[in-house]
């Protein structure tokens, strides 16, 4: 059989007694392909597994927390839209600076030992190191003067229009989304305008911050928070009931944080103030059901409800410059809402509620 080739190549040297090759020669050649072909099974069965792996993978994450902490947050480009500066936008802007939205709250410096959290004289949106317990990292509320080196004297007047209502920073990067802008998101687009111009009209103040610094897997998290606003955004009108919610849906977003618990409150505030939990405004009995109109103007005037001291981060400091028509409008609006049970009394000891999952006063009687 010397000379002939066999069907099976590979085992040509193992049949063939070819004199000339030695026999170690044949046989470790035989053992050889042998020895490879054992290997190539373990290897695919490797890489298949791999293979499923990352399939798997990429469900997990697409069915939880998305792309987007990888990807970057959703963003529109920036374009060089400028608002005309206008009498009664100048006016309507610190309206809702100074008292809806609560601005000044983050953005200046204030003394919380005082009832209301008096401002800071001459530091008026000029930003602040935000000192929050268990805050997953550093945070800082921006200077929103018009400095040009510490503030916002860079910023395009649709960055800043942005970040107010898709939180998305001039540098294109996530705003962490204690910047509610959520419900930010609702400001209609000639309130936006009035907002950047206001802004704009401000004295600078030189003020160094550091940048907001947020801890991983946070701060990749976070990314996921950003929605662009990309059609108008109508105001409501002068019915009062749509007034009245509008400016509920601006104002009120710490009462409304717990899914099933619409504007029953059940979120814990914790800063320099203290630590509260947001208090329920359904007209539910457990809820502010007993307020008279006039008693919820007073309260949201000067943070007293009868004898009863509110907490000082219930922005009253702001909403004290609202106007009683409009305090009406958001008193009437709060009177349609869907009673929701749910008790809230930070003047009692904290105990364990099982709706919010929180510990507060007033918690083990839900």
């Amino acid at each position: 059989m010397s000379g002939q080739r066999r069907p099976f190549p590979d085992t040509y040297f193992l049949f063939d007694r070819n004199p000339h090759w030695p026999e170690n020669a044949r046989l470790c050649d035989c053992a050889g392909h042998l020895g490879e072909t054992s290997l190539k099974k373990p290897g695919r069965i490797l890489l298949y597994c791999l293979g499923g792996l990352i399939v798997l993978l990429a469900v997990v994450i697409t069915f939880t927390i998305g792309w987007r902490p990888f990807l970057g947050p959703r963003a529109r480009a920036t374009n060089d839209r400028k608002f005309e500066s206008t009498p009664e936008r100048l006016a309507r802007g610190r309206y809702l600076v100074q008292g809806l939205l609560g601005c000044e709250v983050c953005h200046t410096e204030s003394d919380w030992t005082q009832h209301g959290a008096p401002k800071v004289a001459g530091m008026e949106l000029a930003g602040q190191l935000f000192p929050l317990p268990g805050f997953p990292g550093t945070l800082v509320a921006p200077n929103l003067t018009p400095d040009p080196e510490t503030g916002s004297g860079g910023w395009s007047d649709d960055q800043i229009a942005r970040a107010i209502r898709e939180g998305v920073k001039h540098d294109g990067t996530t705003l962490f989304p204690i910047m509610p802008y959520a419900q930010y998101r609702n400001l209609s687009d000639e309130d936006l305008a009035s907002v950047v111009v206001y802004l704009r009209s401000l004295r600078p103040v030189r003020n160094p911050l550091p940048h907001s610094k947020i801890n991983f897997p946070v701060n990749y998290l976070v990314r996921s928070a950003p929605e662009p606003v990309t059609a108008a955004v109508a105001g409501p009108g002068s019915d009062q009931l749509a007034r009245g919610k509008y400016m509920v849906s601006l104002g009120c977003g710490c009462h409304n944080t717990v899914r099933k618990l619409p504007y029953a409150g059940g979120e814990r505030l914790a800063g320099p103030w203290g630590s509260v939990v947001s208090a329920n405004i359904t007209p539910d009995p457990s809820g502010i059901s007993y307020y008279t109109e006039a008693t919820f103007i007073t309260a949201l005037r000067t943070g007293y409800v009868g004898a009863r001291k509110l907490n000082s981060i219930m922005p009253f400091g702001d909403f004290k410059n609202l106007t009683d028509e409009d305090l009406k409008a958001i008193y009437a609006y709060l009177r349609t809402l869907t009673p929701v049970k749910h008790r809230v009394d930070n003047s009692l000891p904290a105990t364990y509620c099982r709706l919010c999952k929180q510990k507060h006063g007033a918690g083990d009687q839900n």
